[in-house]
Order: structure tokens, then sequence, then C-alpha cells
């Protein structure tokens, strides 16, 4: 069980707005699948999983001026808890 699989947890609006329905959202490893990840954040915030989505961003292109450059791609995964249950990540 690697702790480094994720990264950390996600604090924007939308996850704030997710957080409410008893949804989690985390930044995780690029190499990382879904049962590692799964058994990592059970095992670290002691909670039970129902669902979990994974969404791969792919690397952008990016011009500043005459430099071109890449907006490097991530794995976020989105965690839907049992019912009844909460992280405390987000703040409040």
């Amino acid at each position: 069980m690697n702790k480094f699989l994720v990264k950390n947890p996600i604090i924007t609006e939308k996850a704030h707005d997710l957080s409410a329905l008893g949804k989690y959202v985390f930044l995780v490893d690029q190499k990382a699948n879904s049962t590692e990840v799964k058994k990592v954040i059970e095992g670290v915030y002691k909670v039970n999983i129902v669902k979990l989505n994974v969404i791969n961003t792919k690397p952008k292109p990016r011009r500043l001026g005459r430099n071109i450059g890449m907006r490097p791609g991530y794995k976020k995964i989105i965690v839907t808890l049992k019912e009844g249950q909460k992280l405390d990540v987000l703040p409040h």
C-alpha cells in the first residue's frame, strides 16, 4: 500500500459543492489504478468507498509569446463515500 499514490485533495468551488453530496476529489499519480487508490484512501481516512470515478486529462500545448510549451496532464479521482460518512479535507 503506497501512500504516495494519492497526492492531495483538490479544493475548488466545484469540489466543495460535490462534498455536500458525499463526493471528494483527489489528485493522484498518473500510474495509479482505481483499486490501488481505493485501498489507500480507505486505509488512510478509515472510510468506505461506494464508487470511484477516474478523470485523466491529457497534456495541452500552451504559448507565452514566442515560447511554446506544454501544460502537464494529470489524473484525478472522484470518490463517493458510504451514506453518512464524510472526510475532513475541505476547509469550512
